[in-house]
């Protein structure tokens, strides 16, 4: 039986002319206020929510009810957004 030919691949390269504008900019390592903003962030977000439940939804703004758990979750995200942009 003839054995069938095996077909090259050209290896690809991108165009030298065009380069990515923010290729520069994506290199640059984060500030180090980042790390330490988001680590506050999830201690003061579950230091929040522990204090509404062991003080039977009274503590920290008695009149913001169940809004209280939207602060904590809500400081728990803002530092996973923090932490996305840490390199």
């Amino acid at each position: 039986m003839p054995k069938s030919q095996v077909r090259k691949k050209k290896v690809y390269t991108p165009p030298s002319d065009i380069r990515p504008a923010a290729a520069g900019e994506s290199k640059k390592p984060s500030p180090a206020w980042i790390p330490f903003t988001a680590v506050a962030l999830i201690v003061i977000g579950i230091a929040w929510l522990v204090i509404y439940y062991l003080s039977s939804q009274q503590w920290p703004v008695e009149s913001w009810r169940y809004w209280n758990l939207a602060v904590g979750f809500g400081c728990m995200v803002a530092s996973l957004g923090l932490l996305s942009r840490w390199r």
